[in-house]
């Protein structure tokens, strides 16, 4: 269902696991985080980011992750937007990338 010419991906984030305990996180991180979700809401004011969340267990653990659902021209081109995300960048996730099917939506 993506328009002529674009495809959809989507890259999966996991959490390092020291940072799924909230204690763990210094200042550093947030502040990172802060960046990460800037970043995020400049690829949907671009056109290139469909949809973004996370899992919202507590505790955290290996099963937890966020996705981010992109509609670009290329792989090539997901995973350079990939591949900057700050959280990526900064060590504060790793991130999967996936060609992604979109079937309903609302």
């Amino acid at each position: 269902m993506a328009p002529e010419g674009k495809k959809h991906f989507c890259y999966r984030l996991s959490l390092r696991e020291d940072l799924r305990d909230f204690k763990n996180w210094t200042e550093e991180e947030n502040q990172t985080i802060g960046v990460h979700f800037n970043y995020l809401k400049d690829m949907l004011e671009a056109g290139k980011l469909v949809l973004a969340g996370r899992t919202e267990n507590m505790p955290m653990t290996d099963k937890d992750m966020g996705i981010a659902i992109l509609e670009t021209d290329t792989m090539e081109e997901a995973a350079e937007i990939m591949t900057n995300d700050p959280a990526v960048k900064g060590g504060i996730m790793s991130a999967e990338l996936f060609e992604f099917s979109l079937a309903l939506y609302r």
